[in-house]
């Protein structure tokens, strides 16, 4: 394999262009832009030419995700099998245990997981070695308006849209808290990786009118210990449904699979 990773981003929106852009600059050593896919013509858009999947699995030996749990069901196992690795962003499509299970065994690409908005997750996948954590809990706090699906009915959206203060959303298990918000609750689904159970995170979620930041409070606790996590990042200003540092958090992962020294791992 070159030493050069040849990249393919998937999904030119809020993520993928600050993260193409980074790599088209040669802001990531070790890794090359060859080609951007996406669904729509960007044109000159793009800072290098439009490829269809199948021309990126031929070109690239990394596609990286940014484009949407869609995405990950339809052409993670094929990317993996073509030799290709990828890494996803959309940690989301994890709630589906059977797609996980083919991912993990699917191959010669090896896949790799962001930690995107959230912290702590190497630290919480190191100590699950030690024995099963006996609580593990997120709380996601988000603006109204960056909450709203189609599935609510007229007495949540009305408590939502009028709130003053903070107001539950839904609450349940990072197995069935991110398929109801797709593009907002990847969080869920990455602490059920790191801590190896989707069942065992229990997942509330509150839309506040006056939540200026997005926030994630993760607390767990065993019997060897007790772990508080909590951040508070600006909305993305094109997409406010996720975080302004999702696409540094992918950066930061290419920047490791891309060999650079100093990195923590």
């Amino acid at each position: 394999m070159s030493t050069v990773r040849k990249v393919a981003v998937v999904g030119w929106g809020a993520i993928g262009r600050v993260v193409g852009t980074a790599l088209a600059e040669g802001r990531v050593t070790g890794a090359e832009l060859v080609c951007v896919v996406d669904n729509r013509p960007l044109g000159e858009a793009a800072p290098v030419r439009q490829a269809t999947f199948e021309e990126a699995m031929e070109s690239c030996d990394l596609v990286v995700e940014a484009a949407g749990q869609g995405v990950v069901r339809e052409w993670g196992e094929r990317v993996l099998a073509s030799g290709t690795d990828l890494l996803i962003a959309s940690t989301g499509a994890l709630t589906d245990d059977e797609l996980t299970k083919r991912l993990l065994a699917a191959g010669p690409g090896r896949v790799y997981f962001t930690g995107g908005a959230v912290g702590g997750l190497d630290l919480l996948q190191a100590v699950r070695t030690l024995g099963p954590l006996d609580e593990v809990r997120l709380t996601t706090t988000k603006l109204p308006s960056t909450l709203e699906q189609p599935w609510m009915d007229e007495e949540l959206l009305g408590r939502m849209r009028t709130a003053t203060g903070p107001v539950e959303v839904m609450s349940g298990t990072a197995r069935d808290v991110p398929v109801k918000f797709p593009k907002s609750t990847n969080v869920a689904a990455s602490v059920a990786l790191a801590v190896g159970d989707l069942d065992a995170v229990r997942v509330q979620v509150v839309a506040d009118p006056a939540a200026q930041h997005t926030r994630h409070v993760i607390e767990a606790s065993g019997g060897h210990g007790s772990y508080r996590f909590e951040v508070a990042h600006l909305p993305d200003p094109v997409n406010p449904a996720t975080s302004q540092v999702v696409p540094y958090a992918v950066l930061r992962s290419l920047a490791a699979l891309a060999g650079r020294t100093g990195q923590i791992l």
